[in-house]
């Protein structure tokens, strides 16, 4: 019969080891990034306010499709809580920076919808962390309930705006999906302010070839503290047979600088954002570019959110909401003036038409250019005309042998 010797498991004691160096701990222990820490990375808050900036200065307004052609409604007080004053203490920019914000680092963007009967009195945000959602679990007929306070809310009553949702309650912020790269960064900052707070010294211990005397090593132990205050000039003697003995690299020797720009340009790939926006060297191309990856995806999701919630049921079918994104994608003067001439010249806008997209008064020049040398044919009536000639042949007539030509 064997016995066996169970060894007891030792465990170091609460607050025994402790990690000095930040990027060490994000190496040996997984770090979650907050909200709030996430908006202390530059590259993080400069992409967020790009997006947030451009998105409250556009108009928002309401359409109705009158047989194909889109007319503007005016007038409704919905169009005013959205562009002007919400009815909350928050306006309308600062009610669409909140709502971008929980969109890109929260579960999403919230604001109840207070309603009158069927008239709209008001829109008020909510903070994305006082909301909770109650789903059942069937994976095909997604139901679900919104509770704020204890207070529970059906989801039209809401304005939902939503990233990357899976079930239409909740969104999947950047940090859940890109929370090494954020940790990184932030950790990365984390350390550069440890490294400014001791002055930049390099950690260390003391080789002695015999033992210190207890004073001795006191004595040492405040020397080095102080050293590392960065609060006055200290110097520290070390006695013969003592020497330092380097356990860190510098800033530089780390690359830190080099690390923390390539951070930033990853960090700029996930919100789609030109990392030249974030330096201040953007070009019309990048602002652009910007633009069209990182803003209007977002437009068209709230406009999903206000087309499905902030109209009636009766309305659903022939209004709906959309951004004035005509001054956003203006582009330069040479490049407006350069399309107005293709298009003009390609007889598909007119000289009018052009002047009422800058805002110009019309010249009353309702027509469209055309070359003598041109033929014109109508597929309905299949007459061709050419105004060189001044001469119209119908197409059914010349398929009969019919060649008679008429002058006008």
């Amino acid at each position: 019969m064997a016995w066996f010797k169970w060894k007891r498991e030792e465990r170091a004691e609460p607050g025994e080891v402790q990690f000095d160096d930040v990027l060490l701990k994000a190496l040996l222990g997984s770090t979650s990034v907050t909200k709030k820490e996430a908006l202390n990375i530059p590259s993080v808050k400069s992409c967020i306010n790009f997006i947030a900036d451009t998105v409250s200065m556009l108009p928002i307004k309401l359409y109705k499709d009158n047989n194909g052609k889109a007319e503007e409604v005016k007038g409704d007080n919905r169009i005013k809580l959205l562009n002007d004053e919400t009815g909350d203490t928050l306006d309308a920019v600062q009610f669409w920076r909140a709502l971008i914000t929980d969109y890109f680092l929260g579960k999403g963007g919230y604001a109840y919808i207070n309603r009158r009967f069927n008239d709209v009195v008001s829109v008020h945000y909510v903070d994305e962390s006082y909301i909770s959602t109650i789903k059942n679990e069937d994976p095909i007929f997604k139901t679900y309930r919104i509770m704020v306070n204890g207070q529970y809310y059906w989801p039209h009553e809401f304005i939902k705006i939503l990233r990357n949702s899976k079930d239409g309650a909740q969104g999947v912020s950047v940090i859940e999906e890109n929370n090494l790269i954020l940790s990184v960064a932030y950790n990365s900052l984390l350390y550069e302010e440890t490294l400014v707070k001791k002055g930049g010294n390099k950690k260390g211990f003391l080789k002695s070839p015999k033992i210190l005397a207890k004073d001795a090593m006191d004595a040492l132990k405040t020397a080095f503290k102080n050293l590392y205050s960065n609060n006055n000039e200290n110097v520290v003697v070390l006695n013969a047979g003592l020497e330092f003995q380097e356990a860190s690299n510098t800033s530089v020797e780390m690359q830190l600088n080099e690390n923390k720009e390539s951070n930033s340009a990853e960090i700029c790939k996930i919100f789609n954002i030109s990392e030249a926006i974030t330096k201040g060297t953007a070009t019309n191309k990048d602002y652009t570019n910007s633009i069209k990856m990182g803003v209007m995806p977002v437009l068209n999701a709230i406009e999903c959110a206000l087309d499905r919630e902030y109209l009636l049921e009766s309305e659903k079918e022939i209004f709906y909401w959309a951004f004035d994104t005509k001054e956003l994608l203006r582009g330069d003067a040479k490049e407006r003036f350069e399309a107005y001439k293709i298009a003009i010249e390609a007889n598909f806008m007119q000289p009018d038409e052009a002047r009422y997209m800058e805002d110009w008064e019309p010249l009353g020049l309702d027509f469209i250019k055309l070359g003598l040398d041109s033929v014109l044919y109508n597929p309905k009536t299949k007459e061709i005309y050419t105004p060189n000639t001044n001469q119209s042949q119908n197409m059914n007539k010349l398929k009969g042998g019919d060649n008679n030509e008429s002058g006008d």
